[in-house]
């Protein structure tokens, strides 16, 4: 017998604008039921996956021990510029001269993120 991932679940200050900044990265939609102001809604991400996120009353206040990796389907610097233009902040580059390495990237939720 096995367990099966549900979902990835990600504590926020605002669920419905966290799952729109993440459906804008993933190209992906919110749940067609959500609304501004829901305190819990999805992004599905196909093939069973989901992001879920759960409005909570208490701020962030440590590193995060679970994050997000994602790869482009195109070029690197130029998805860091959208990511920066749908409101991630850019927060450590360690990426290398020769295309290897990644940059570590905040959501508007400040919850950090790294991309490869």
């Amino acid at each position: 017998m096995v367990s099966v991932l549900q979902n990835v679940a990600i504590d926020c200050a605002d669920a419905y604008q966290l799952a729109r900044f993440w459906g804008e990265v993933t190209g992906r939609p919110v749940d067609p039921d959500a609304v501004p102001g829901d305190r819990e809604t999805q992004v599905s991400l196909g093939g069973g996956l989901v992001l879920y996120f759960n409005q909570v009353p208490e701020p962030k206040t440590v590193k995060n021990r679970v994050h997000l990796c994602l790869r482009p389907e195109t070029a690197r610097d130029g998805e860091i510029e959208r990511l920066a233009a749908l409101g991630a902040r850019f927060v450590a580059d360690h990426r290398n001269p020769d295309g290897t390495g990644w940059a570590v990237l905040a959501d508007p939720n400040t919850r950090d993120y790294q991309f490869c």
